[in-house]
């Protein structure tokens, strides 16, 4: 894995954008393809945003170290909830007035865009000047807040969908397993370095 290099997801993760739009076009997304891509790409990007927080457990577990991935896994996971922001925008809502009384008055599009305020630093911050301007301490406690982030994009899908559906439970129950194993492991290395304190 060391040899292969991180550039290629960029793109390989913006081909899906373009041909759920070029599918609308044609047609192809049924009778509402607005609502149909805007559900998508907020859908994509979760799965995104997941697979960059299960890379650290997945490679204490297994040994597998996609490491080098992670940031491109997670800038991809946000151009997709940019994606889906924009579509919301611009050709679902359209109304200024009209978005600002849906954030405020609907909880889970309030939940949506906390999540998505919370994700700008990470994005943000992802490249090799911010990690040498803020150092490694301040960098990693920043970047903590996709442990509450992506939880919040799964608590966003689970309010959005109607009636009782399982799939954003699991996504919700994911995460939640997700996190408990990330902090779990961080709890022994806290205990042991306190114990050989003087």
């Amino acid at each position: 894995m060391r040899r292969l290099p991180a550039w290629p997801l960029y793109l390989l993760g913006a081909v899906p954008v373009f041909w759920l739009f070029w599918r609308g076009v044609q047609g192809g997304l049924g009778v509402d393809p607005v609502k149909a891509i805007e559900h998508r790409l907020g859908l994509w990007g979760l799965w995104w945003l997941i697979a960059s927080l299960a890379i650290t457990p997945l490679m204490r577990l297994t040994g597998l170290r996609l490491l080098k991935f992670r940031r491109a896994i997670g800038l991809t996971g946000f151009f997709y909830i940019v994606a889906h922001l924009l579509v919301w925008l611009v050709l679902d809502v359209q109304i200024l007035s009209q978005i600002w009384a849906d954030i405020l008055k609907r909880p889970y599009i309030t939940v949506g865009m906390a999540a998505f305020g919370l994700l700008i630093p990470l994005a943000l911050t992802s490249n090799d000047w911010s990690l040498r301007r803020l150092g490694p301490v301040r960098w990693r406690r920043l970047h903590r807040l996709s442990y509450l982030a992506i939880p919040l994009g799964a608590v966003h899908f689970t309010m959005l969908v109607k009636g009782w559906q399982i799939e954003p439970l699991i996504y919700l129950a994911a995460i939640v397993a997700i996190l408990a194993l990330r902090l779990r492991r961080r709890k022994p290395a806290r205990a042991a370095g306190a114990a050989v304190r003087p």
